[in-house]
């Protein structure tokens, strides 16, 4: 039976969106699963998530069936019972389905789960290290034992991290991308926005530093506009330094919009400020390079240059580097394609030996 049945590929993720208008959850990894159903018709694509949506009721998404278990991040004895539930499932998958592969999303607890089964079933398992996960405080990378055969890094600087951390180097770079077809292309859309952030309103992302930018920059551009997208435990925090620093003028704090009310802010944004202090290979930058803006962070995701991604060292120079760019009359802001997301589900599938026709 297993010889006929569809050939299948198994995500382990901590969560996935609960439906196609869920534009906001992972949008890097639903962008990902849609590029793998593009690419692949033929493969049928099975995601546990563990964690979220908050339903347990399997759903069709774009073409791939969802699992969803609703674990809620909650202790030791619920996260026991999931991952029997998840162990069960992958059990009936593969007695089901002819299983190409396990790929789990981060290093996390869907890398224990995948690493173990795919070892006793000899079945082939791909960690794709995507953030935090390459950080020193992952705990679970010591349980999960991984191969360096095992390990995908999204980006030049996860590769480092991760073996600095736990003396382990992924054998595989396989970077983040983007989708261009959800692009409105306008290359005539006015630029009305001066510096746009985006992202969750954690300590982690510093959009005090933005804030901090704006407030020198108006010295010079007393109608500088900027907005602030995204929810978090933050926004109190930010929205009172704003009214503090009297910037309630030019600095809005929009909450989390839809993603493709997203694409269509950065399209009309000169620059795309993004303070973090840590960032494996952000999505959000590689969207607003894409959307024309030019991107100025901390972190350096490649080792090669990128066009209109600007490094800096600290807030000083996030300025200095804003003004420069505010004051140019002619700067460029045509498109960057860092890397299409197809590319990356393909390259991913090349490492599972995966050998169906793919459509490009």
């Amino acid at each position: 039976m297993i010889q006929s049945a569809q050939k299948t590929l198994v995500i382990l993720s901590p969560g996935f969106p609960m439906n196609e208008e869920d534009s906001t959850c992972l949008p890097a990894q639903q962008q990902f699963v849609r590029a793998l159903n593009s690419c692949f018709p033929l493969l049928k694509i099975i995601i546990l998530a563990f964690h979220y949506p908050y339903i347990k009721t399997s759903y069709q998404w774009h073409g791939s069936t969802v699992i969803p278990y609703s674990g809620r991040n909650k202790g030791k004895l619920t996260r026991l019972v999931l991952w029997a539930q998840v162990w069960r499932a992958l059990n009936k998958l593969k007695r089901e389905s002819q299983v190409v592969g396990l790929c789990s999303f981060w290093c996390s607890e869907t890398a224990l789960i995948g690493r173990y089964f795919g070892q006793f079933n000899r079945i082939r398992h791909l960690i794709w290290i995507c953030g935090q996960d390459a950080r020193s405080q992952n705990r679970l990378v010591k349980y999960i034992r991984p191969v360096s055969l095992s390990l995908i890094a999204m980006s030049d600087f996860l590769a480092d991290e991760f073996y600095r951390n736990h003396h382990i180097r992924p054998n595989y770079i396989v970077y983040n991308g983007i989708e261009p077809s959800l692009y409105d292309r306008n290359d005539h859309a006015q630029r009305d926005v001066d510096i746009i952030g985006i992202g969750s309103l954690i300590p982690l992302k510093q959009f005090e530093l933005l804030i901090t930018v704006v407030q020198k920059l108006r010295q010079k551009r007393p109608a500088i506009r900027a907005l602030i997208c995204g929810q978090g435990p933050e926004q109190a925090n930010l929205e009172a330094l704003i009214s503090r620093l009297d910037l309630r003028q030019h600095i809005v704090l929009t909450g989390e919009k839809p993603h493709t009310e997203i694409l269509q802010l950065m399209q009309r944004s000169k620059v795309l400020l993004h303070p973090s202090s840590y960032e494996g290979f952000s999505g959000v930058c590689l969207e607003a390079l894409y959307a024309g803006a030019h991107v100025i962070s901390f972190c350096k995701p490649v080792k090669h240059p990128v066009t209109h991604w600007h490094i800096v060292e600290n807030v000083n120079a996030m300025f200095e580097k804003a003004r420069e760019i505010l004051e140019s009359p002619n700067i460029d802001q045509s498109p960057v394609l860092v890397n299409d997301m197809k590319s990356s589900a393909m390259a991913i599938m090349r490492i599972f030996d995966y050998s169906d026709p793919a459509i490009s």
